[in-house]
């Protein structure tokens, strides 16, 4: 698993997950919009491909060069509105998603849709978002009867996410979840895009079953499996996971 990386900093293994939420909650001080009701994103931010190659774009605008989530990216900033969009657009290759954060309130089933997952006490809420990173975007699962309610499998662990988060209704006439393994893409199947790591490797939302709970969590052909987290740590599952996936 290749973790979320910070801005100013080369990554190594060394890169702790402290290091990474210092950074995190700095980009959360910056107010951050409260979505109108009905409003959504279409898709979270994605970097912009150079002009030159097929790799993320290099901003260069910060005083050691350093590439921003926020450089060259297609979505609003934190100080701005989100773009509006109409109910005949097309629909992105991550869909349209809620954005949340620090001070946000949670949006009403209206506009969040019906929770596809439940907790492990069999009554809480548990939805499929993606947690937005400096260099990067990871699927995570979102309990909003948790504080913070984002929280992101990465180094073994389950974390608390303090930055900005993306909530993904989850609509059944337009998704659906294929079993998989190995972190397989399923033959003739197009995955709803959940992120990508700091190299540009997209990732895709997944679920597994861990000690008889439904989990939503991450996907990906270089991760060999689904990683979720669950109960304090992160769970690999190689086998019989599912991804999520557009309806033909």
């Amino acid at each position: 698993m290749s973790p979320p990386v910070q801005r100013r900093r080369s990554v190594d293994s060394s890169s702790s997950w402290d290091e990474v939420q210092a950074e995190d909650r700095n980009l959360a001080d910056i107010k951050q919009p409260v979505p109108p009701s009905g409003a959504q994103v279409p898709s979270f931010p994605e970097p912009e491909p150079s002009p030159s190659s097929a790799s993320f774009k290099e901003a260069g605008s910060g005083p050691s060069g350093d590439r921003g989530l926020f450089s060259g990216l297609h979505s609003p900033h934190f100080n701005e509105k989100p773009p509006a969009y109409s109910a005949h657009q097309a629909i992105p290759p991550s869909g349209f998603r809620v954005p949340l954060g620090p001070g946000t309130p949670f949006p009403p089933p209206q506009q969040a849709g019906n929770p596809p997952f439940r907790d492990a006490d069999g009554r809480s809420p548990v939805f499929i978002g993606s947690a937005i990173f400096p260099n990067s975007v990871h699927p995570c699962k979102i309990n909003p009867n948790l504080q913070p309610p984002c929280r992101v499998p990465y180094g073994g662990g389950e974390h608390e996410h303090h930055g900005r988060y993306d909530l993904l209704p989850f609509t059944p006439d337009t998704m659906e979840f294929v079993r998989t393994s190995h972190g397989r893409i399923p033959l003739g199947r197009r995955p709803v895009e959940g992120g990508y790591e700091d190299h540009g490797a997209k990732l895709y939302h997944a679920i597994a079953q861990v000690q008889g709970v439904m989990v939503p969590g991450k996907t990906a052909e270089h991760l060999g499996g689904c990683n979720i987290a669950f109960g304090g740590g992160e769970h690999i599952i190689r086998d019989n996971y599912e991804i999520l996936c557009w309806r033909s």
